[in-house]
């Protein structure tokens, strides 16, 4: 049988690197097809469309699912599900929402964040923050996962699917949408960034907060913090890495004034290249740095930042 991905949109744009990476995990399980519901989503399906890999891709343009409604997207994955063995969609804040649903309306088991796929029925996800690899075997008719983007690599957009525009009758009544609150920003996005910079309690305060950014703002790179630091209100939520906030893999990483809490690592560890920043020359972040640097953040970020304007300008 085919493969259901829900893809992940932002508003009616598609977010191409999350959705291509779980089109790389899903179609080592068969036909691939692609999924956008939104108000006037007609553009993220071409790009779904591009994505390699994607047989078909529907297309259903509603209102009832123009701001991310868990409820009616759920409803309308079951209602089409007949068709599909599994049911797959990038680990992101919005599939979390939706999937549970599709697995208690199917009266399945969803599997969260797998790494690997074994074959059409076992998967493998990490556990205990990332220092155990469970292996997932499901006899379920129907496989309901999420896909930890990190561990994938992007399928390339050299593709040409099928676009079906398809009608529905679901309705939203459950809840009832408001308003979305958004910021902005010209920073990559964390999760698909190829560089982040994460700075921990030891930055001290919001205020000393800006000179990650600053840094950061000089490598093109997203900006990061870890629990203690968004606890101690120096960065927002979403700006979390570790085991309770999000999940990267970039190019290069740059741990600033963080100790290295085994929660933390869950969310940084399979970074290409960490380099660490820390007057504690015991932190457990140097265990797992590629290059470490111990002394005073305060002298030596404005410094490294000195040193990226001279050489990347």
């Amino acid at each position: 049988m085919a493969v259901l991905i829900l893809a992940e949109l932002n508003g009616n744009q598609l977010s191409e690197d999350a959705t291509a990476k779980a089109v790389s995990a899903a179609k080592e399980l068969g036909e691939v097809h692609v999924l956008c519901a939104s108000s006037d989503c007609s553009g993220a399906a071409q790009s779904a469309a591009k994505l390699s890999g994607v047989a078909k891709v529907l297309c259903i343009d509603s209102g009832v699912f123009g701001n991310g409604m868990a409820e009616p997207i759920a409803d309308l994955v079951v209602s089409i599900s007949d068709d599909y063995e599994h049911i797959i969609a990038p680990a992101t804040n919005s599939a979390k929402n939706i999937l549970p649903r599709v697995a208690a309306l199917l009266d399945v088991m969803v599997i969260t964040d797998i790494t690997a796929v074994v074959n059409s029925n076992t998967f493998e996800r990490p556990i205990y923050a990332g220092n155990a690899i469970q292996t997932v075997e499901s006899s379920d008719q129907k496989k309901v996962i999420s896909v930890r983007t990190a561990n994938f690599e992007a399928v390339a957009a050299s593709g040409n699917a099928n676009i079906e525009n398809i009608n529905s009758g679901i309705v939203s009544s459950l809840s009832e949408w408001m308003e979305d609150k958004v910021a902005a920003s010209d920073r990559p996005e964390l999760t698909s960034a190829g560089a982040v910079v994460s700075g921990g309690r030891g930055v001290g305060s919001d205020t000393d907060f800006a000179m990650i950014e600053k840094l950061a703002d000089k490598l093109g790179a997203a900006v990061g913090a870890s629990r203690a630091a968004v606890d101690s209100g120096y960065a927002p939520n979403d700006w979390q890495v570790g085991q309770t906030g999000k999940v990267v893999a970039p190019d290069l990483y740059v741990a600033v004034g963080i100790s290295g809490a085994i929660q933390h690592l869950a969310g940084m560890r399979t970074s290409k290249v960490i380099v660490a920043i820390n007057t504690d020359p015991d932190a457990p972040i140097f265990t797992k740095a590629d290059y470490g640097i111990v002394g005073d953040l305060f002298k030596i970020v404005p410094l490294l930042t000195e040193e990226f304007k001279k050489t990347l300008s």
